[in-house]
């Protein structure tokens, strides 16, 4: 268990050379996290796969798997980009096999060398993908016998060949992962020829939905927000929690938590109000927004992944960079817990900012993405968007006057707290 505010300083001084770290999630047919795809780059610009640089590509692999590849992943896959030098090197010492895919990028092709080295490693335990396929070239087809997985790109193949080739790899028993899904109509044309996985945006793309109501769950906890924000009484916030049992549940095991320092059991609601205190049920509540849909079945939805690794990596950033202002930091994960509610709720920002009152910099920030909070979190939304890293994070970096080593660092504490509080404080 983690402590929900965990403000002892930021993360630990993880020293690495200097590369970006993204990662985009690669989701199930339940839309359940299953994997992500992992971004190592080491230089500002370039192509979003590794370099053909096997020195750089195996120095940044090496200090990432160093760091631990846990504290990226958590319990998911990732998936990896390798091309023909990566492959026929001797780094993937620095690799857990079991949690590893490499992708074999498109452009590599299949000689004698390269068949006999995927032989070798699938032998070792790893698992291999063809990226990007659009047909069935010679490569293609002499590679398929070595790989678990085929990945196309939804914006470089007609619908039309999809519906051919979709059928044919799933006759091969081959895993499908659709890339770059943006639209629900995509998502749903995948899901309809077989595909296994899917990778992209489309979740985190708004569907605006006239009339569209709040879960009781929701409800509860947005009317719980309400009154932690307005000072209510702690027996009115108690009465409050009362009303569901699920949240009751929930912050009776969340306090009796090593991370919250109780030193007897808690079993009143009272209790449990008052030993948390207000920030840390403020924050507890904007988190149990996005895990009460989970509760079909999967813990790890990608939304409250995305969400709590957002909000988290806003506010080390916001306290790194004002680190005597301590409120700077807890406004910075406001802002990005709520920055994915209207995906959350299927309305628009506007509509939601009418019902939670907020202060002028967040607004300006969750609906302009202006000012100071604005900037962090255009960063933090650029490093998510792996093929929009390259325009973007430069200059926002060189604005904020922070290294790519700083930002890295802060990445791997984000993605490391997120995963501890789904999998262990909800």
């Amino acid at each position: 268990m983690i402590d929900l505010t965990l403000h002892d300083g930021g993360p630990h001084s993880l020293r690495v050379r200097e590369f970006y770290l993204g990662r985009q999630p690669i989701l199930d047919r339940n839309q359940a996290l299953f994997g992500y795809e992992l971004l190592f780059r080491n230089a500002p610009v370039g192509p979003a796969h590794v370099t053909n640089d096997l020195s750089a590509t195996a120095a940044v692999i090496a200090h990432a798997s160093q760091l631990g590849m846990e504290k990226t992943i958590g319990d998911a896959l990732g998936f990896v980009n390798v091309d023909a030098s990566v492959l026929m090197s001797d780094i993937f010492s620095f690799l857990p096999r079991e949690k590893v895919v490499l992708e074999i990028i498109n452009t590599m092709p299949a000689t004698p060398e390269i068949i006999a080295r995927i032989r070798e490693l699938a032998g070792h335990g790893f698992s291999f993908a063809l990226d990007d396929v659009t047909g069935e070239t010679d490569d293609v087809l002499a590679l398929l016998p070595l790989v678990d997985y085929v990945k196309m790109d939804m914006r470089n193949i007609a619908l039309s060949t999809l519906a051919r080739l979709a059928p044919r790899f799933r006759q091969d028993k081959k895993k499908l992962v659709a890339e770059k899904v943006e639209t629900r109509e995509e998502f749903k044309n995948c899901l309809d020829l077989g595909f296994d996985y899917f990778q992209g945006y489309y979740f985190s793309k708004p569907v605006i939905m006239s009339g569209k109501k709040l879960s009781p769950s929701q409800l509860a906890v947005m009317e719980l927000m309400t009154l932690v924000t307005s000072d209510a009484e702690n027996q009115e916030i108690e009465r409050a929690i009362k009303r569901d049992v699920s949240l009751a549940l929930n912050l009776l095991r969340l306090v009796n938590t090593p991370a919250v320092g109780a030193r007897q059991r808690i079993d009143s609601l009272s209790q449990a109000v008052t030993i948390l205190g207000r920030r840390q049920l403020q924050r507890w509540l904007q988190i149990m927004l996005y895990a009460e849909p989970s509760k079909r079945g999967h813990s790890m939805t990608p939304l409250l992944m995305l969400a709590t690794t957002r909000g988290r990596l806003l506010e080390l950033l916001a306290g790194k960079l004002r680190q005597s202002q301590r409120e700077v930091a807890d406004i910075a994960f406001t802002v990005g817990i709520m920055s994915l509610m209207d995906t959350l709720f299927g309305i628009s920002m506007a509509e939601i900012l009418e019902q939670i009152p907020v202060g002028d910099e967040v607004r300006d920030a969750l609906l302009h993405r202006g000012g100071f909070y604005g900037d962090l979190l255009k960063l933090v939304e650029c490093i998510e968007r792996i093929e929009e890293m390259d325009s973007h994070i430069v200059p926002t970096l060189r604005d904020l006057a922070m290294s790519t080593d700083e930002l890295v660092e802060l990445e791997m504490a984000a993605f490391e707290w997120s995963d501890n509080v789904v999998r262990y404080a909800l």
